[in-house]
Parts: structure tokens; C-alpha cells; sequence
């Protein structure tokens, strides 16, 4: 695949996130939904990120939420969440999720966040985060897997073990 761009999502790229917003599904009004997106765009403690080709065709998106500091450690222990991960069918497994993932990533450093955390399910969503290298443990919750990024510990993609959400 052509080298990807990602970039903020903004309120004119709705059209075309709507149809992957409600494919990711949990959607209960389709109306509101497009009514709150534009703030979306706008808040500074939430990335929209999209992947687009060469052409300007968008692939992908990433949600990605700063709880801001914690109560009890300030901001050492900051923390988001990776709401969304998305990928349009016709475009998996040719490096967009990687690419977005990356981006989140790197959003994140510089926030600074500590960790970043998501569930994903076990059908397919967890094998594709386990593929970018990522490692998952028991989220509690049959069929689902739970992720964490530390940032505080160079190249930790694993859970911390008596860490949760």
C-alpha cells in the first residue's frame, strides 16, 4: 500500500466516517451522532485521527480519549483510552490500523500520557493488535481482551499485572 497520511479528523470528513462509525456499531441515535461529531473534532482532550491514501481517500479512523490527571497521582499516572480502531474492509491487514496505532502513539508522548489503555474482542480484533505487537491479558469480560501501553516503561506494550482500567 502507498505511504498513508494521518492527520485530525475534521467535521467535513464526516460523510465519510459515518458509515465506519455505525459499522463499529453501539450507535443508538444516528442523528445525535452527527449532530456531536463536530465537537469531536474540536476537544482537546480527545483525538480524532483519520488514515488517508495518496488520493485523499479515508481509510481509517482512530478515537483516543485524555482522562487528564488522575486524582491520586496527578499527572504521572495520566491515562486514555482508545475508544475506536477502525479499518475499512476493503483496506485491512495492508498496515492502516499500524499506521493509526502509531499515530495514537505518538499523540499520546506528547500529551504526556502515561498509559494507554482499549478492549478488544477476541474474534478479531485482538489477533490484529496482537499481530502489531502489542500482548493483551484477561479483561474480566468473556470475549474480550484487555491492552495497555506504559509509557513509563520503554518499549512496554504488555499489561501490567495488577493494573486495570
Amino acid at each position: 500500500m502507498p505511504p498513508l497520511t494521518v492527520r485530525p479528523a475534521t467535521p467535513a470528513d464526516f460523510p465519510v466516517l459515518r458509515p465506519m462509525l455505525l459499522d463499529m456499531g453501539f450507535v443508538e441515535d444516528a442523528e445525535a451522532l452527527a449532530a456531536r461529531f463536530p465537537s469531536f473534532c474540536e476537544r482537546e482532550d480527545f483525538a480524532l485521527l483519520v488514515a488517508q491514501d495518496a488520493g485523499g481517500r479515508l481509510l481509517g479512523y482512530a478515537a483516543v480519549h485524555d482522562y487528564g490527571p488522575h486524582l491520586r497521582s496527578g499527572n504521572s499516572g495520566r491515562t486514555a483510552k482508545l475508544d475506536d480502531l477502525y479499518t475499512v474492509p476493503g483496506a485491512r491487514r495492508q498496515g492502516v490500523a499500524r499506521t493509526l496505532m502509531h499515530a495514537v502513539e505518538a499523540w499520546a508522548r506528547a500529551r504526556p500520557l502515561r498509559y494507554v489503555f482499549w478492549y478488544a474482542n477476541d474474534h478479531s480484533a485482538a489477533p490484529a493488535y496482537e499481530r502489531m505487537g502489542y500482548r493483551s491479558a484477561d479483561a474480566g469480560q468473556e470475549g474480550y481482551r484487555f491492552f495497555e501501553i506504559d509509557f513509563g516503561q520503554v518499549h512496554t506494550r504488555t499489561p501490567h499485572p495488577l493494573r486495570g482500567s
